[in-house]
């Protein structure tokens, strides 16, 4: 099914838009930072690259998903946080810094990672008559659309950081405003099949989102993690970029069933990242009551 003229002309300004705003928010330090988080940036690499896509394509055939509807769900766990991490992560007393650094490589290593789950996905749920695999040709469309725009934003920052800083919260603002828009045209293409989408790919979305949130925050931890650093790879990868995901549906794979899941994703996430935010802030604040508690006692 090809996506609407609407669709196609909003949906590269809105990425655009995006990922213009997360370069604003990036720095080389960014990337160099590495160093300083060796461990919670593997054990979330490993999460991100192998977990996730392991516990999605299980959802999937557990769930027994229409393929479309699973390669969508696929395509959502290969895409890289979204700019909403930060924030939920700043809210939930995350360490902010380290999600920065876990966008900054993320950005670069899902251009590669992101192809590769994408068509094996296509080969296992789709029959050869069924799909037209992400060619090299729309790999570079990918590319560019992801990381020009975050590369101007840093060139931004780095050459008017005050500016920079000043546009850094309209440009959130608009990313949120660009993601509920995108969310609500895709819904609305496919408003006629809504509530079949949301019975087959419904239970199964809100699945993948909790078991996101959890692998992120618990995985860490077990590796010896510190908790704040957990509390940032859960919402790095527990919150992952719809917008992305519906644009490579759209117009990269022409087909607008597989950006349902993406967008019902976005919707959910926004309930579960703040519940879960909420929970892990109420765990901290009792875990420095009792700690304050035994020390006086």
């Amino acid at each position: 099914m090809q996506n609407s003229s609407l669709l196609s002309l909003f949906m590269p300004i809105a990425i655009g838009i995006v990922m213009l705003g997360l370069g604003l928010s990036l720095t080389i330090n960014d990337f160099r930072r590495v160093a300083q988080y060796p461990k919670a940036i593997a054990v979330a690499l490993v999460c991100q690259m192998l977990i996730l896509p392991t516990v999605c394509w299980s959802i999937a055939v557990f769930f027994e998903l229409p393929p479309v509807l699973a390669v969508g769900l696929m395509l959502l766990s290969a895409s890289p946080g979204g700019p909403a991490a930060n924030l939920y992560s700043h809210l939930s007393d995350g360490d902010v810094a380290l999600n920065l650094t876990l966008t900054a490589v993320n950005s670069l290593l899902t251009l590669f990672t992101l192809p590769l789950i994408v068509n094996l996905s296509l080969d296992y749920f789709l029959t050869s008559d069924q799909h037209i695999q992400m060619q090299f040709r729309k790999v570079i469309e990918v590319f560019a659309i992801v990381l020009v725009p975050v590369s101007v934003g840093m060139v931004v920052r780095a050459k008017t950081p005050q500016w920079a800083a000043r546009a850094d919260k309209p440009f959130k603002a608009a990313a949120a405003l660009f993601l509920v828009l995108v969310i609500v045209l895709a819904c609305f293409q496919e408003r006629d099949r809504a509530l079949g989408y949301i019975k087959d790919v419904g239970v199964a979305g809100i699945t993948f989102n909790l078991l996101s949130l959890a692998v992120g925050y618990l995985v860490p931890q077990w590796f010896g993690v510190g908790r704040k650093q957990a509390i940032a790879v859960a919402m790095e990868i527990g919150i992952h970029n719809a917008s992305l995901a519906i644009y490579i549906a759209l117009n990269i794979l022409n087909d607008s069933q597989m950006a349902i899941p993406a967008a019902l994703y976005g919707i959910v996430m926004f309930f579960t990242a703040g519940l879960f935010g909420y929970w892990v802030k109420q765990k901290q604040h009792a875990l420095a009551l009792a700690k304050n508690e035994g020390r006086r006692q």
